[in-house]
């Protein structure tokens, strides 16, 4: 293994409340509760996977959000550096007990404590000292225009402190909805980004990358893979900051099939993962979020491109097999 990170991930800590009825409301049966989020999954995995990893996130100080940080706490992730102030936490709710069938998400993030911070209220200088690298997602500047400005400051901070920066393409339609699309918001934050991890379609929709609308399920790998290293080359030419690019290829043929691959370029190799295919899905959220841990993982463990793909797919493909948003941190 090489050098160790000291890894800080900024994101919104969620409560996500699973129902196995998608009436969901129904008095003849109970929801479960997980704690979640994509940046909270990207540190529990790390934890476990013994990275150094501190979570940075904004919380009300109350049982129900210390119960959320004392399992991530658990699990291996420093939660010291939270903010505890205003008096909710985001929510989302899951039409479904896993994600298997519609999977349907409806989102209760508008006036939490994550979204209500502004410019200004986080020294970034002291929340950086002794962290070699910084993650975030797209999903932080989709929730308004005071937090696109927060990821401003944020990344600015980790730049000027020398830390590599890792962020997560995550596309929700339902969260940009405050007047500005994710190309005029995406491009300013993903410039300072040294590893982009996503897919070909969200590169096209945040990064303005090109997209051949023909792609569809009947595509084969090889062309999926070949539509990879395209987008790939040309994310290293309009952002010459970023040194590394993965996506993952996700297809799902019914509610339990999920057939899962992943690709990993640099400005001078293409690597494409083992093809996994599995009928026995217990969970697929949060899936993606560690496959962004074990790239993460991979980069700072493994000099050869192939190593870092097949742990970054590994991550990612185990998670299936999880219930809940938190992976395990194992590799299949």
């Amino acid at each position: 293994m090489r050098h160790k990170e000291n890894v800080l991930v900024f994101g919104e800590l969620l409560l996500r409340f699973s129902s196995a009825d998608e009436k969901f409301i129904n008095k003849n049966h109970t929801v479960s509760l997980f704690p979640g989020g994509s940046e909270a999954n990207v540190s529990a995995s790390l934890g476990q996977l013994n990275v150094p990893v501190s979570y940075l996130t904004c919380v009300p100080d109350n049982a129900l959000a210390a119960n959320a940080l004392t399992a991530l706490s658990e699990l291996g992730v420093n939660t010291s550096k939270t903010v505890l102030r205003g008096s909710r936490m985001g929510l989302y709710f899951l039409l479904s007990a896993n994600g298997l069938s519609s999977g349907q998400v409806v989102y209760d993030r508008k006036f939490s404590s994550f979204s209500n911070l502004k410019p200004g209220v986080i020294d970034w200088d002291e929340m950086m000292k002794d962290q070699t690298w910084f993650h975030w997602t797209a999903l932080t500047p989709a929730l308004n225009e005071n937090m696109a400005g927060v990821c401003l400051e944020a990344l600015t901070a980790a730049r000027k402190n020398g830390l590599k920066i890792s962020v997560d393409l995550n596309y929700r339609n339902r969260l940009w909805d405050f007047g500005r699309e994710p190309i005029e918001i995406m491009p300013e934050l993903v410039k300072y980004c040294d590893v982009i991890m996503g897919n070909i379609w969200a590169a096209n929709k945040m990064l303005g990358t090109g997209i051949d609308d023909t792609l569809d399920r009947n595509t084969s790998v090889v062309d999926y893979q070949e539509h990879s290293a395209k987008t790939a080359q040309e994310i290293f030419s309009l952002y010459p900051q970023c040194k590394h690019v993965a996506n993952t290829f996700r297809f799902m043929d019914n509610p339990t099939h999920n057939l899962f691959y992943g690709a990993y370029h640099t400005s001078d190799g293409n690597y494409n993962s083992k093809i996994y295919e599995t009928n026995e899905v217990v969970d697929r959220i949060g899936s993606g979020d560690a496959f962004m841990a074990g790239l993460i993982y991979g980069l700072i463990s493994f000099e050869n491109g192939t190593d870092i793909i097949e742990t970054a797919t590994g991550s990612g493909y185990q998670k299936l097999f999880v219930k809940g948003d938190f992976g395990d941190g194992s590799f299949y």
